[in-house]
Order: structure tokens, then sequence, then C-alpha cells
């Protein structure tokens, strides 16, 4: 089975953008889920759009790679100015 983890982008206000990092093994159903205030306590209530995923083999290992992303800013960011 394929895991992927993906990092999502809201904006809030004057192009203040929030951005979430999460791992799931249905990607479309796991964005649709998020935008329909269903997803994590800290998405509901906004839309959000995919910026980036990343496609893994194994659960464990996008697990490893989603907290890499979660707590790497810089990398983050890196990755929302390329789009």
């Amino acid at each position: 089975m394929s895991y992927f983890v993906y990092l999502i982008v809201s904006n809030l206000k004057k192009n203040k953008k929030i951005s979430y990092v999460g791992y799931t093994n249905d990607l479309k159903k796991r964005i649709s889920l998020h935008n329909l205030g269903k997803g994590a306590k800290f998405t509901r209530g906004k839309k959000w759009k995919l910026v980036y995923y990343r496609k893994y083999d194994s659960r464990s290992l996008a697990m490893k790679n989603e907290y890499v992303l979660k707590k790497d800013y810089k990398l983050r960011n890196q990755i929302l100015k390329k789009k």
C-alpha cells in the first residue's frame, strides 16, 4: 500500500497563509475531508489547497518524513515559494 505526505495551504488575510502537513493512504479523500471540515481539528473551517505531496511505500517511512516536514519550517517555506 502507498502512503503520501502532503502539505496544504489556506489563505487567512492579506497574503498571510497557514500550512498543514499530514500523511494518508488516500490523498484525494483526505483533502476532501479537510475541506468539508471533517479533517484534523486545526484544519476545520478553512478552504485548503494541496501544494505538495510525496509518495512512500511504507507507513513508517511516510510518518518519519511527515514529522521532518512538520518540524522543518525552512523546508516548508521553500516548498511554498516554489508554488
